[in-house]
C-alpha cells in the first residue's frame, strides 16, 4: 500500500513542548488534510515555529506524538521538506545560490553521493520556477531578503516532497516576490501536495490558504478557513487585541 494515500498527512496529538519548565505549545491537537494549504496564525510568542520545529525533531517535545501520513519523521524524512525563517540561515557562508538550490537533492542522494548533471538541471528548474535562474552563479550573500527566500523555496522544490514546512516565506519581501511566491505554493497545491505555513498577515489568509491553525500555546481552533477563520476563534486568538487592524476583525472575515 502506498504510505502517501493516507488522507491525513499530518496528525498531531496531545503535544506539549516546555522551555525551561514552561510552556510553550500545551496539549497540541492538530489534523492536517492531505492537499491542504494550512496557516498557522497567531500572536508573537503563540509557539507557530515551535510547531513547525517539533513537527522535525529540531526540538524536543516533553509528550505527545506527530505522525505524516501515519508513519514518524524518521521514515518519511524524504517525503517532508521545510523552508526556515530567513533569519535562521547564515547567508555569509560562501556558496553559490545553484549550490544551495541543490542541496534539496541531498535527501534522495544521501550525503556521500555527490549531485551530478541531473540534480544540477533539477536546480536550475527550480531557480527558473521562482524566477532566480539568472543569480544561479551569485553569491547568496549578495542576494536581497526576497530573493534569499526564493533561494530556499527553491531548494525545497528540488526535494519533490510530499509535504512542505514554511516558517513566514512572506515575510520581508516585496509585493512581486509575494506574487510570485504564492503562484508556486498554488502549483504544488495542485499537484498534490500538502503545505504548512507560519503566516502573520491575516489580511491574505482567505485569499491564500484553504485551512487555518489559530494557535495561542493551546490550539484555539483548526479547520477549513470559511468555517475557521471566525471573529470569535480570531478573539480568542488574539485575546481581542485587533484594534490596531486596519477596518477592524470584521472586514477580515467577510
Amino acid at each position: 500500500m502506498d504510505i502517501l494515500q493516507n488522507n491525513i498527512a499530518i496528525e498531531v496529538e496531545d503535544l506539549t513542548v516546555a522551555y525551561h519548565h514552561t510552556p510553550v505549545l500545551w496539549d497540541i491537537d492538530v489534523s492536517i488534510e492531505k492537499g491542504a494549504i494550512s496557516a498557522i496564525i497567531g500572536p508573537n510568542g503563540a509557539g507557530k515555529s515551535t510547531l513547525l520545529k517539533s513537527m522535525l525533531s529540531l526540538i524536543p517535545i516533553s509528550s505527545g506524538t506527530i505522525s505524516f501520513f501515519g508513519n514518524p519523521l524518521k521514515k518519511m524524512r524524504r517525503h517532508v521538506a521545510y523552508v526556515p525563517q530567513r533569519s535562521e540561515v547564515d547567508w555569509d557562508f560562501p556558496t553559490t545560490v545553484v549550490d544551495v538550490v541543490t542541496m534539496g537533492s541531498y535527501g534522495a542522494l544521501g550525503w556521500i553521493t555527490p549531485p551530478g548533471k541531473k540534480e544540477r538541471k533539477l536546480a536550475m528548474e527550480a531557480l527558473e520556477k521562482v524566477g532566480m535562474e539568472a543569480f544561479a552563479n551569485r553569491q547568496i550573500r549578495e542576494l536581497s531578503g526576497g530573493q534569499q527566500q526564493r533561494t530556499f523555496i527553491a531548494r525545497a522544490l528540488v526535494q519533490d516532497a510530499s509535504i512542505y514546512l514554511m516558517d513566514e516565506p512572506f515575510a520581508g519581501v516585496d509585493a512581486a516576490t509575494e506574487q510570485s511566491i504564492i503562484e508556486v505554493l498554488r502549483e504544488l497545491r495542485a499537484n498534490g501536495k500538502t503545505l504548512v505555513i507560519v503566516h502573520h498577515d491575516l489580511l491574505t489568509v482567505k485569499e491564500y490558504f484553504t485551512h487555518v491553525i489559530l494557535l495561542n500555546v493551546h490550539t484555539i481552533a483548526s479547520g477549513p478557513v470559511h468555517t475557521t477563520f471566525t471573529t470569535e476563534n480570531l478573539q480568542k486568538t488574539y485575546k481581542g487585541k485587533f484594534n490596531a487592524l486596519k477596518g477592524g476583525i470584521d472586514e477580515l472575515i467577510v
